[in-house]
């Protein structure tokens, strides 16, 4: 990559309902980066039972490019917009990202989670998620780390052993 090369950054875009697998895909095959975090459900039919992957933030795709290549993201099927305000994309924190592939990789059991604007900014200083930064809960006494995209306001909450982080 030269100097003058336009440096890719992560965007969510949103999706048409039920098309994040669809738009992940057709990125893959244009060689542009996706990232579709998923989490597994059990679903259930009047015969079966079966265990599926479904995305962890319904309606997102979140997706790494620079702007030079923002129109070939938004011809994508299934894209209905990249996030931001207004006609502006907004870039999403690197840091964001890579909180949530960390857990997506972690053998931690984790949920989608209504985002919150209020709680206890923490980093993770032990364990699997070492790093990480999020919001601090208490459900049902157990402690539960947020970790969210702002910009979406979307988050994912884990258990999390409160010894294991420190305030930020």
């Amino acid at each position: 990559m030269s100097e003058s090369a336009p440096k890719s950054q992560w965007y969510a875009l949103r999706t048409r309902s039920r098309h994040e697998k669809l738009v992940r895909d057709q990125l893959e095959k244009q060689g542009i980066e996706p990232l579709l975090p998923t989490v597994k459900r059990l679903s259930q039919w009047k015969d079966r039972k079966k265990e599926i992957e479904v995305p962890l933030f319904s309606g997102y795709c979140f997706v790494r490019f620079s702007q030079q290549d923002r129109l070939p993201v938004q011809k994508v099927s299934g894209v209905v917009e990249v996030v931001g305000s207004g006609s502006h994309p907004e870039p999403i924190p690197e840091e964001e990202i890579e909180a949530l592939k960390m857990l997506m990789t972690s053998v931690l059991p984790y949920d989608p989670h209504p985002y919150l604007h209020e709680g206890m900014m923490v980093e993770v200083v032990r364990g699997p998620l070492r790093g990480v930064h999020g919001i601090l809960l208490r459900k049902e006494k157990r402690h539960r780390l947020v970790i969210g995209v702002r910009l979406i306001q979307q988050a994912a909450a884990v258990e999390i052993d409160v010894q294991d982080v420190v305030p930020v």
